[in-house]
């Protein structure tokens, strides 16, 4: 029997500050002296944006350098790799938000085998997988290896689905991937019979899209029930320039320097990060630019020797193509497909009704090789939109509502499918329902889905020019089995936000008990970059515009377009007029300030934002607080200086 010995310390990352300091300084607590451990440690923590341009053993000195608690930040460079750790533990839904699988390589490199946590986020968890980093839920485990215990492999992987005890059987998906994928075959025609219009048993529309892309494994076929794993065969794979050069340093030091790809032409790279990244602001603090640079040569010079079809920066101006999932859905991806993506709003094409989901660096470079991903079936989270959406009311307002119900923020949707239906469902453009989409990440799910509909082939032909006959299938069957059901009145919501330090910290706008007077707003992201997302800014703007009124002194206002297409659909309707009138920095497309690489930064922990994009754990888009708004919202405050809403702003109470 195999067993796993962690001879170095256990490292608890208690909410309390000094109880960190103590293990620090050298002391071992036990697991009741450390409580309470800190709940929601978010991958921008582990390994905030100016760190991943490591991928070698450097990243290790970074390891947590951005975990917060108490308004401190406890953990300095290099502590847990001179600390002696092998064993990390925390709380609930441990490694939320980004899918960068540099929080997980952080922590392996320096030295960490183990981490016990309450609960895990479902991309992290299969980050650590891919390494070979073992993740447990068992805190009976703590006692065990404190008295010396090796520790029987089986107890490590106890309560873990086949697949991923496999691929740690294996030390990692690299390993595995390679052994299994010459066995791989397509599911038999009778089995998929079992995802068509008339099913056996009642079926959702995502576990119909993983069933036509399912293989089987050595001809051992698996029940694709929810909860099962295997591999499918991505009909798309994309990546982008954070991910590139660690995936291409995986790559090659397992296979060798000549790679051949499975289906190069079903894979697309873009460089959509650091096209900002030389801007002041960007290097405040640290001078980042020799490491963006590297990274940005790695991209450019692994897409060219592979000659993968590649969006990058703009010629002789800032910005570039275009943020990678706000462009797979643009021309890429359709209805009924799946796509794998290095992005955890990789969801975002989930618009469109094509499976999408994030995956890391390690599952981006088995997939270049073998052309499939790793996938647990998912339950189904069905959340009905009914009523009518008020006027003033996006779509960014009924996410911020639905983070903040008490089954989601809780973790209850942790690796679902959020399928998105009803008549307010149906009232929604693609751009809107993108955002619901895009947005899933935040609640912890593996992705969204909206059924295909005619809203969906109108965009495909507007977009496009193409015309899309939806099949019978691509719809979840009546009776189809869910894990919970969400029903929100959208005719009782009004404007909403999010408080700082996580998107579930949803508070009415209406209900603000304090005035929060704003430094920065910013407008853009893949979230809110998008056509309808400038129609609100513009709506706003244009208002104000026409009344003299401009961003105070001391307020900067930030409107960066998601993709090029965006850009142009501004100028034909003549928006930048308007912007430039108010005051607004326009930005080129780029993830920018959202990650950290552009204009939009805070520079200072007093410094108050107000956002479009997705997510404000600690640490995101620079050191200040981050409230998470909707576009109008966003465009409303930069004008009051303050935040309100545009009614507020239009009425005088701005």
């Amino acid at each position: 029997m195999t067993r796993i010995a962690f001879p170095g310390r256990i490292l608890f990352l208690s909410d309390d500050p000094a109880k960190l300091a103590r293990q620090f300084a050298g002391e071992d607590l036990s697991a009741e002296e450390a409580a309470p451990l800190r709940t929601d440690i978010s991958t921008d923590e582990i390994t905030p944006i100016p760190t991943v341009v490591h991928y070698d053993d450097t990243i290790a000195r970074f390891a947590h350098i951005g975990f917060e608690t108490q308004g401190q930040r406890p953990i300095g460079e290099a502590a847990i790799l001179d600390g002696g750790f092998s064993v990390l533990v925390g709380g609930n839904r441990y490694g939320k938000g980004s899918s960068r699988e540099h929080s997980p390589l952080a922590e392996v490199r320096a030295g960490i085998r183990l981490i016990v946590a309450e609960g895990f986020e479902r991309l992290y968890r299969q980050n650590a997988d891919n390494l070979g980093l073992f993740t447990a839920t068992d805190f009976g485990l703590i006692a065990r290896i404190r008295a010396g215990e090796a520790i029987p492999i089986e107890d490590l992987l106890a309560g873990r689905d086949p697949q991923a005890q496999a691929i740690l059987r294996a030390g990692g998906l690299l390993g595995y991937g390679r052994a299994v994928a010459p066995t791989a075959t397509p599911l038999r025609a009778e089995r998929l019979a079992n995802s068509g219009p008339k099913t056996l048993a009642p079926k959702t529309l995502a576990e119909k899209i993983i069933a036509r892309h399912a293989v089987e494994i050595g001809g051992e076929s698996w029940s694709l029930a929810p909860g099962s794993a295997g591999f499918v065969r991505p009909a798309w794979r994309y990546f982008h320039d954070i991910y590139t050069a660690m995936c291409g340093h995986m790559l090659e030091k397992a296979y060798g320097e000549d790679l051949v790809f499975a289906d190069p032409a079903s894979v697309v790279s873009f460089e959509d990060h650091y096209s900002y990244a030389h801007r002041p602001e960007v290097n405040a603090k640290t001078d980042r630019m020799p490491g963006i640079r590297r990274m940005s040569t790695g991209h450019r010079a692994f897409v060219g020797k592979y000659g993968l079809r590649d969006h990058g920066y703009l010629d002789g101006e800032e910005g570039s193509e275009g943020i990678s999932h706000a462009m797979m859905t643009e021309q890429y991806v359709l209805p009924g497909q799946l796509a794998a993506g290095t992005d955890s709003h990789t969801p975002h094409c989930g618009a469109l009704g094509c499976l999408a989901y994030g995956i890391g660096s390690t599952e981006m470079a088995n997939a270049l090789m073998t052309g499939l991903t790793r996938i647990k079936v998912p339950q189904t989270v069905r959340v009905t939109l009914s009523g009518n959406i008020p006027a003033g009311v996006m779509a960014k307002d009924i996410v911020l509502h639905l983070l903040a119900d008490p089954f989601v923020r809780g973790g209850g949707g942790i690796g679902c499918v959020f399928e998105f239906c009803g008549p307010a469902a149906a009232q929604l453009s693609t751009d809107e329902r993108a955002t619901f989409t895009n947005m899933t990440a935040e609640m912890g799910g593996l992705t969204g889905l909206f059924e295909p509909d005619a809203e969906t082939c109108r965009f495909l032909k507007e977009r496009r020019g193409i015309d899309v006959v939806l099949e019978p299938w691509m719809k979840s069957d009546a009776g189809a089995a869910y894990a919970h059901e969400i029903e929100i009145d959208c005719a009782a919501l009004v404007p909403m936000l999010a408080a700082p330090g996580d998107p579930g910290n949803g508070v009415r706008l209406s209900d603000l008990a304090e005035t929060v007077f704003v430094d920065i707003a910013y407008g853009g992201s893949c979230t809110a970059g998008k056509r309808e997302d400038f129609d609100g800014y513009h709506e706003v703007l244009r208002w104000a515009a026409d009344q003299g009124l401009t961003v105070p002194d001391g307020v900067k206002l930030y409107l960066q377009f998601g993709t090029t297409a965006v850009r142009e659909y501004c100028r034909e309707r003549g928006y930048l007029e308007a912007f430039e009138a108010v005051g607004a920095e326009i930005l080129q497309p780029a993830c920018g300030a959202c990650a950290g690489c552009g204009p939009g930064l805070s520079l200072e922990s007093d410094q108050v934002t107000v956002s479009a994009i997705n997510r404000n754990f600690p640490g995101r888009s620079g050191p200040g607080k981050v409230w998470l708004a909707s576009p109008k919202t966003v465009a409303a405050s930069a004008i009051a200086g303050r935040i309100v809403s545009f009614d507020e702003l239009r009425s005088g109470r701005g």
